[in-house]
């Protein structure tokens, strides 16, 4: 790509270049939507503040949930709790929650340390924990655990547990108490 939009960008913003970047990574996994739409979400909030493109919000989302909000972090994830396997989309979340959604995402990371997506993610990594030691295969937990197939279940649960699924599964033999098969 060349010319004067890649060459020099009107926008000098180092963050949200970077923010740019992680929606196309996230973008690029094809696999977890949540992320690239909470990830957009503060694109979009940062694209808003800057003077030259501030413009009223075609949604509405002027009246929704934009302030300080305690409990609004743990109904998210009371919501997601209730969508582990299934999924949902931060769209759907801030529609029910009645919250914009680049709040709805900076609120969660406040109150819990990390985005609603990896919060997901961690979730469906132990649900297919319990899967693998229930003595699903790796290609089974993935499914039953709302990940998209094994290679995702492998590259989450590698970084989540630091082993590979098929090796976590194989070792659960080796850790069973004495006297458990009796």
């Amino acid at each position: 790509m060349i010319g004067a939009a890649v060459d020099r960008p009107v926008l000098a913003d180092p963050l949200l270049r970077h923010r740019v970047h992680q929606v196309h990574q996230a973008l690029a996994t094809r696999t977890e939507h949540l992320e690239a739409e909470s990830r957009l979400a503060l694109v979009v909030e940062r694209l808003r503040g800057h003077p030259r493109q501030v413009q009223p919000d075609p949604g509405g989302n002027a009246t929704l949930n934009t302030g300080s909000d305690p409990g609004l972090a743990a109904r998210l994830r009371e919501l997601l709790e209730a969508h582990v396997t299934q999924g949902i989309t931060l769209y759907e979340a801030a529609t029910r929650l009645h919250a914009n959604r680049a709040h709805l995402v900076r609120a969660f990371g406040r109150e819990y340390g990390i985005p609603p997506h990896s919060y997901l993610t961690s979730r469906r990594v132990d649900l297919a924990r319990r899967h693998l030691l229930a003595g699903h295969s790796p290609a089974e937990a993935a499914a039953l655990s709302g990940l998209h197939d094994q290679s995702h279940l492998n590259r989450h649960f590698t970084r989540l547990v630091g082993v590979p699924p098929g090796r976590y599964a194989r070792s659960r033999v080796s850790y069973e108490p004495a006297g458990a098969s009796t």
